[in-house]
Parts: structure tokens; sequence; C-alpha cells
């Protein structure tokens, strides 16, 4: 299997409603992002050229074609983050954690609880506990 492209910006944007609503149309896309009647057509070129891309699949048995995310938002975010580490963070992911952790909007005191759980469960399956 060939790997397909990064998603920009905007077509990140669009996986997201596809991923909330496990599939949508393109007017359903367009009324979840844009407020400019316009920018139905940006919509519509947009997840053509993903279709093209390989991101998402279409449904062409109605009449209003059905786009489905081809890529799940897990494999998107695992990908994403593996380049942005070994990219920008020289492949230590305790880099990124530190500087998301020690940034202007600390995380709050769930996510520390979540944060402190997973690292729990690393340290278990270290040593094998």
């Amino acid at each position: 299997m060939s790997r397909r492209p990064h998603p920009t910006d905007a077509e990140l944007a669009i996986l997201g409603v596809l991923w909330a609503r496990n599939g949508a149309t393109v007017r359903e896309v367009f009324e979840s992002l844009y407020s400019d009647e316009a920018a139905y057509t940006t919509a519509l070129k947009l997840m053509q050229v993903m279709h093209g891309k390989g991101l998402v699949e279409r449904d062409e048995s109605q009449r209003a074609h059905v786009y489905r995310a081809a890529i799940s938002k897990d494999f998107t975010q695992k990908r994403l983050l593996s380049e942005l580490i070994d990219g920008l963070f020289d492949g230590r992911p305790a880099e990124l954690v530190m500087r998301a952790l020690g940034s202007d909007s600390p995380p709050s005191d769930d996510e520390l609880a979540k944060i402190r759980a997973l690292i729990d469960r690393m340290e278990r399956a270290r040593h094998g506990v």
C-alpha cells in the first residue's frame, strides 16, 4: 500500500467533520465549516481532491454522495505526531511532552490524572508488572 499524502489544514478540518459524523455529504461538511455560500464549491473541490488522494471514500449510490474518511483519526494523529516528534524534537517524545506541559495553558486536574495513569501503566509495562 502506498503512503497517503499528508492532509492539509483544510483537509484535516473536513476529516474532523467526517470522523465526528461517520460520514457526511458535501452540504453537511459545508454547513459545519463555512458561513459563506460561495464556499460550497470550495468544500466540493477539496473533497474531490481528497478522494483522489485516497483520504476519503465516496458512496455514489445516492444523488447526494456520502463521503467517509478513508483514514482513521487515530492513524492520522499517530502519523502526524510521530513526524512532528522526529522533525521538531529530534525523535524524543519526552521533549514534546515537556514542552506541552510547560505551555501557557497548563493541563487541568483531570488531564493530569490521565497523564499520571498513563505514566503508571507505562512504568508497569516496562517493569513487567
